[in-house]
């Protein structure tokens, strides 16, 4: 079955071209229909928290619920009875019967991140679960069932846990059926770029700063030869300081090393000297950005629109609100909490909405936004330009390339 990647992208909010993150999505789309075990595998801050919910929303199990637990999070002390729950009296203050996660998983899909960090005798009961489906809640002598969708995650060295008795090699194998690797940012080139782009422009719209960050040709060599050791999480912290201390909305290399940003020493010979982007690549780039602008625009002209209408028609306020697109998934609070360690899951049901097939196709978006533009400018190309932030030249060969009716 063919999947349209770009699609995909879109829709999780995923920056970037590099062909090993597109062979992990690829995988991912793979094995959703399957209820084989994934275990994935990258440093911490990668975005490997986004596979299993491709995995899930494109599985068969979509209309379950979905749970992502932080095994990391969680006090030793206390992690069996949250992941295979417990009956009433089986420790101080087990008031109640407690189903778990395994338990409140059913039929649907458990995300365990950072499952390297659990403990030897949890593993033991994990074990279990994968190879008969059963599981024994803390206190009782009575098995249970579960139908549970396994994917696991960690950012240890899992071989090196194995050899040094931290994680059970039978364990592993279990959870391995399929292994997917998340590639780092330092290795991804000019991604590293384009969302440095996406977390400006974010930052700029999120604090209402007029002119987002640029980055000078020299200044992307260094984000793309940079390490990056806490990968997309560290570069989005760095652009959000940036975006908010720097009065200087060009960023050279002499900026990002303030920052602590700096080609590596194996690396600068190599980088520094050779051209900054491809034409084509650079073009492509642009294109991006600008449509991210525009989509950016409209968002904020469709806002001051609704503001408008809640001020003229107070009455209507309620259905107006709720004309603004549903997030894509519920917060965790719309759920019943299995217990006071609840904080460390992430609980989204998640219906097949028609919001989710919502097409978001950069083009078409693009011929939306002209032909809003150029509705609300009553067909005046150069006011429509303007609102677009482009040229009238671009605008008016945007036009004859989309066949647009004026």
């Amino acid at each position: 079955m063919a999947y349209d990647l770009t699609q995909i992208k879109n829709r999780y909010g995923i920056i970037g071209r590099d062909r090993n993150l597109d062979a992990v999505l690829d995988t991912a789309l793979q094995v959703a229909k399957t209820n084989l075990a994934v275990f994935i595998q990258g440093e911490s801050g990668v975005g490997k928290e986004v596979i299993p919910r491709i995995i899930h929303d494109n599985s068969l199990r979509k209309t379950k619920r979905y749970i992502a637990i932080n095994c990391g999070s969680i006090p030793e002390g206390t992690i069996d009875s949250e992941l295979f729950g417990h009956v009433k009296g089986s420790f101080t203050g087990a008031v109640g019967d407690h189903e778990g996660y395994f338990g409140a998983a059913n039929g649907g899909t458990l995300f365990l991140d950072e499952v390297g960090e659990l403990p030897l005798s949890t593993q033991v009961r994990l074990l279990r679960v994968l190879e008969t489906g059963e599981y024994i809640p803390v206190g009782s002598n009575e098995p249970r069932k579960t139908d549970v969708r396994i994917v696991a995650a960690t950012n240890v060295q899992i071989e090196k846990a194995i050899r040094e008795g931290r994680f059970r090699e039978d364990l592993y194998y279990r959870l391995c059926t399929i292994s997917v690797k998340m590639p780092p940012l330092r290795e991804r080139g000019e991604d590293a770029v384009m969302l440095f782009m996406k977390f400006a422009m974010d930052t700029a719209a999120q604090y209402g700063i007029p002119q987002p960050l640029r980055l000078t040709p020299e200044a992307q060599q260094v984000v793309m030869s940079y390490k990056w050791p806490g990968n997309i999480r560290q570069l989005r912290n760095v652009v959000e300081q940036m975006n908010i201390l720097c009065s200087d909305r060009t960023v050279t290399p002499e900026v990002l090393e303030r920052y602590e940003v700096r080609p590596s020493v194996e690396t600068t010979d190599l980088t520094l000297h050779q051209p900054s982007l491809t034409a084509k690549q650079g073009e492509s780039v642009d294109q991006t950005l600008k449509m991210m602008q525009l989509m950016i625009q409209s968002l904020k002209m469709d806002v001051e629109m609704l503001k408008q209408r809640v001020e003229t028609h107070p009455q209507s306020q309620h259905a107006i609100i709720h004309q603004l697109p549903a997030p894509a998934y519920p917060e965790a609070s719309e759920y019943p909490e299995p217990s006071e360690y609840s904080e460390y899951a992430d609980y989204s049901d998640k219906s097949d909405n028609s919001d989710d097939d919502e097409d978001l196709n950069l083009e078409k978006m693009e011929r939306r936004l002209i032909e809003k533009a150029l509705r609300r400018s009553r067909n005046r190309r150069k006011v429509a330009a303007d609102d677009l932030g482009i040229s009238e030249r671009t605008l008016y060969r945007k036009i004859k390339d989309y066949g647009i009716e004026e």
